[in-house]
């Protein structure tokens, strides 16, 4: 670290449980800092699935720091093996820890990071160099911080299309302007239940999002006659969201593999495997426009007409705009850093088999730059909250200089099934998370 910057603050971007988790390690050794959240209040990514049930309990989701954080404040610690919901995990941890650090600002969207006077072709001494961090304000209007080094902790935000080759499908488009494509995780039983009750939908993808999306759409079928359920994956087989059941480490995680699976089987949820999406065609029906879908399974084509509404449970990439400026070294399929790729490629491992990884493996080109959190993990949809927690807390040891606890990464992760689920006694929707 260069004198010229050894008194700057460190910029944490994104205040989500890996942001906030950063943050809380960053006061343990006394850095100065401060989290940039875009939002109007701190976990407000998390809130845009609060009606969602993760399968964690809190025990894997709290980090040590931040529990000691908040001790002081009178914060009761949330205990328990219900696992909590997106607006709990805001309002019972995210939001007390904000508050107690202090050195959160809201409304304050990062749109790019660069290096003060240097455009990333020169590579002489960057280190001498304070990171820039441009954000946008609540107005409008921009400003430029300068940072010792900067930790992106924004998250996953960018949905990935229904095109199965990575492009919209024809007509995605115009059929999401015509709001018939949804996101991924819709409140099927509460503020969006009109527009799934007693009609025909299609969800698409095979992660924790899909099957969630059907397990509630399956528990409004039962309350509401007509309501329809097609189910589309490119894989042949959904084997591998069926997860680990009864031996699932998390009781919950395996409950929603175990619940698809018979769902599909008794034929409440129609299956069709093999479906690359290819193209949508808006078609007027007597209850309004609806979408034909039309997709491929390599030899012939299946058109899946008058569908209501699309959930497009793709999954989601990384924005690395914001990042255009600096240099990084992503893997080119997943977008994750490249030493990271390899240990949660999704081909070879589900989230509980990631093994322990710190500051070694997330570091990038550009010195003081670390993508962290679910971030890191690119296209990979194996993230859980608690490797978040030891990747910052590996980073920040090493921004301090405490090379030891920087380099002594430990990850004590559940074990086989999918990567989460929302299910307590009843079925709820799949969280994004846990």
């Amino acid at each position: 670290m260069s004198s010229s910057t050894a008194d700057l603050p460190v910029v944490v971007v994104g205040a989500g449980p890996a942001g906030l988790a950063a943050a809380a390690h960053l006061t343990g050794y006394g850095v100065p800092h401060v989290v940039l959240e875009a939002g109007d209040r701190a976990g407000a990514a998390v809130l845009g699935w609060g009606h969602v049930r993760t399968f964690t309990p809190w025990r894997w989701l709290l980090d040590r720091q931040a529990a000691g954080v908040l001790a002081p404040t009178g914060w009761v610690r949330p205990e328990g093996e219900v696992p909590p919901t997106g607006r709990e995990l805001v309002e019972r941890y995210l939001e007390p820890l904000a508050a107690a650090l202090g050195t959160v600002r809201t409304g304050a969207r990062v749109v790019a990071v660069a290096r003060e006077g240097m455009d990333k072709a020169r590579t002489t001494g960057p280190d001498a160099r304070p990171l820039v961090v441009r954000v946008r304000r609540r107005d409008g209007s921009l400003e430029e911080l300068r940072a010792r080094a900067v930790l992106d902790a924004s998250g996953t935000g960018e949905r990935c299309p229904l095109g199965a080759n990575g492009l919209p499908a024809l007509g995605e488009a115009e059929a999401r302007a015509a709001g018939l494509v949804v996101g991924g995780l819709p409140d099927v039983l509460g503020a969006d239940r009109s527009r799934f009750a007693g009609r025909r939908t299609l969800v698409v993808g095979m992660g924790h999002s899909a099957a969630g999306t059907l397990l509630a759409l399956a528990r409004l079928a039962e309350e509401e006659p007509g309501t329809e359920l097609l189910w589309a994956i490119r894989s042949r087989t959904p084997r591998r969201l069926y997860g680990g059941g009864a031996a699932d480490q998390l009781p919950a995680r395996g409950a929603i593999g175990s619940l698809l699976r018979a769902l599909v089987a008794s034929g409440r949820v129609e299956l069709v495997p093999g479906f690359r999406t290819a193209r949508l065609d808006l078609v007027p029906t007597a209850d309004g426009p609806a979408v034909d879908v039309t997709g491929s399974d390599g030899w012939s084509e299946r058109t899946l007409t008058g569908v209501a509404t699309v959930v497009a449970a793709t999954g989601s990439r990384p924005d690395l705009d914001v990042l255009s400026e600096v240099r990084l070294d992503l893997d080119p399929g997943l977008e994750a850093p490249r030493a990271l790729a390899p240990l949660i490629d999704p081909e070879h491992h589900s989230c509980g088999t990631v093994p322990p990884h710190g500051h070694h493996e997330l570091a990038q080109p550009e010195p003081g730059l670390w993508v962290v959190g679910s971030k890191s993990y690119g296209r990979a949809p194996t993230f859980l909250v608690a490797t978040g927690n030891e990747q910052v807390r590996s980073v920040v040891a090493a921004l301090a200089g405490d090379t030891a606890a920087a380099d002594e990464v430990r990850l004590d992760l559940p074990a086989t099934g999918v990567c989460s689920t929302d299910l307590r006694p009843d079925p709820e929707p799949a969280a994004c998370c846990g």
